[in-house]
């Protein structure tokens, strides 16, 4: 398989002090950010969550560039880094699935029925893959904090994230 996004972001070349972790990241790295059944959009929630929850300003300001790829305008985007009352509907139900899954360690039973009527089940799974390889991300970039990518430094300078 192709390492080539090893190169790509300097989380990556942190990284890359431990070759193995690197390999083995890979594939999963390409289920969890290029084939999840969360679709882009969701991913993007989960992913934006779960930066706020492990207090990673690097993962964030990535996130906060591709979300607005993706059409997020900044008030939809800060949402997702406060209480799940100021979210839209199905950014409510998926936050509020990341955060039991930080506070819980699981998705109650109770949560399970709505979150599988807006993503289905098979996403479900990816959401808690996600939180966990972004949590995993989290503590690297907590430990070993790398310097933001100047791509994401250039485009937050032309048009810094307004939170609302």
């Amino acid at each position: 398989m192709e390492h080539g996004f090893a190169g790509r972001l300097n989380v990556y070349r942190v990284m890359a002090h431990h070759p193995a972790l690197l390999l083995a990241w890979s594939n999963l790295r390409e289920h969890i950010v290029v084939n999840t059944a969360l679709g882009a959009e969701f991913s993007e929630v989960v992913i934006l969550r779960a930066a706020h929850w492990m207090n990673s300003d690097y993962e964030w300001s990535h996130h906060v560039v591709r979300a607005r790829a993706l059409g997020f305008d900044d008030l939809r985007i800060g949402s997702l880094a406060g209480p799940t009352e100021d979210m839209n509907g199905n950014d409510r139900v998926i936050a509020g699935a990341v955060d039991a899954l930080m506070t819980a360690r699981c998705i109650p039973p109770e949560m399970q029925e709505s979150l599988e009527t807006v993503i289905g089940k098979n996403a479900i799974f990816d959401l808690m893959a996600t939180v966990g390889f972004y949590s995993t991300l989290g503590f690297i970039l907590n430990s070993f904090p790398p310097p933001l990518d100047e791509d994401i430094k250039t485009e937050l300078t032309k048009k810094p994230f307004m939170k609302g």
